[in-house]
């Protein structure tokens, strides 16, 4: 019986926009900063939030995302509720954040700063 392996999918999916805020946070990092990091502490109305930092060292439980402009590191206690997302930075007129599309989440707060899955 032959036995067939399932392609793990991806921890994220970045669109070129992220690509490109990624670089340029990493052009304007502070001394030591080796990435930004994705993770999701609880926070907010519905539990989970999404949140961007710079990060000083690696933590070998985070998966590290090469991109052209930096390492973007998903903190491993997140990984789970992020597996297949896409992250995307947008911008208009009166605000500018990384928007997620997540697939794992069942529903977000009135506001879109917190999720639950």
């Amino acid at each position: 019986m032959a036995t067939t392996t399932r392609a793990r999918p991806a921890v994220l999916n970045l669109t070129e926009r992220a690509h490109a805020r990624i670089a340029d946070l990493m052009s304007r990092a502070p001394e030591g900063a080796i990435g930004v990091k994705l993770s999701t502490p609880r926070r907010g109305c519905s539990g989970l939030a999404y949140s961007v930092d710079y990060v000083t060292e690696a933590n070998h439980f985070d998966e590290a995302i090469e991109t052209p402009g930096g390492t973007l590191f998903v903190d491993g206690a997140s990984v789970l509720y992020l597996v297949g997302s896409t992250m995307d930075w947008v911008e208009d007129d009166f605000a500018a954040g990384f928007v997620f599309e997540n697939p794992n989440a069942k529903g977000a707060c009135g506001c879109g700063e917190s999720f639950t899955v």
